[in-house]
C-alpha cells in the first residue's frame, strides 16, 4: 500500500495567480533567447522560497532547468533538502530529470501548466510520481493556465524555427501560420 500524500492546503486562486505570475516571467525568459519555462517554490504557508528559470541554452547546461534552479535557491535558503511541505509551480511539466529530483526532494506537491507529452516526466511520457520505484509520493496537479503556457512555449518555438530559417537562408521567412 503507498503511503498517503502529505496534506498540504489548497488554493486553486492560489494556484492561479502564481501560474499567471510564472507565466509573465517565463515570457521575459523567452525574450532573452532561452526556452521560456519557470519555476517556484512555495513553503507550506504560501510564501516563494526559490524561484528559477531555464538557463539551458543560455549557460549551455543540461542541468540548466527551472525546477532545478528553484529547488537549489530552496535547498539553500531552508538548509534542508527535504521539502514535504512544500508545492513546486512550473509552465511546463517536468521532464524525467526534474521529476525524478523532485522525488527525491520528498517534493509535497507539483503543480504544472503546459503538459508535456513528448518528454514530461509526471505523467507525460512516464509518471515518475506514481514509480514503484520512488519512496516518495507526491502529490500532482495538472493544467492549470495550460493553455496559456502551452501557448507561450509553441510562440516561442515557432519564432526560434523562423530565426534559424532566416540565418541559414540569409533573408526573412515567412511567418508561420497560427495555429
Amino acid at each position: 500500500m503507498d503511503p498517503p500524500l502529505p496534506q498540504l492546503p489548497s488554493s486553486a486562486g492560489l494556484f492561479e495567480a502564481w501560474m499567471a505570475r510564472l507565466r509573465r516571467h517565463a515570457a521575459a525568459v523567452g525574450e532573452s533567447g532561452e526556452i521560456p519555462v519557470a519555476a517556484v517554490v512555495l513553503d507550506g504557508a504560501g510564501r516563494a522560497i526559490g524561484w528559477g528559470s531555464n538557463r539551458r541554452e543560455l549557460d549551455q547546461n543540461p542541468l540548466g532547468h527551472a525546477e532545478l534552479a528553484a529547488l537549489q535557491q530552496a535547498a539553500r535558503l531552508r538548509g534542508d533538502w527535504r521539502f514535504n511541505d512544500c508545492t513546486l509551480l512550473v509552465t511546463l511539466e517536468p521532464c524525467p530529470m526534474c521529476a525524478g529530483s523532485l522525488v527525491q526532494a520528498r517534493m509535497g506537491r507539483v503543480v504544472f501548466g503546459a503538459a508535456d507529452p513528448k518528454r514530461g516526466g509526471l505523467g507525460g511520457v512516464l509518471d515518475l510520481s506514481t514509480s514503484p520505484s520512488a519512496h516518495h509520493r507526491m502529490e500532482v496537479v495538472a493544467g492549470i493556465q495550460a493553455e496559456a503556457c502551452a501557448e507561450l512555449l509553441e510562440a516561442w518555438f515557432r519564432r526560434r524555427r523562423r530565426q534559424q530559417r532566416e540565418r541559414r537562408c540569409g533573408t526573412p521567412a515567412a511567418p508561420a501560420p497560427a495555429g
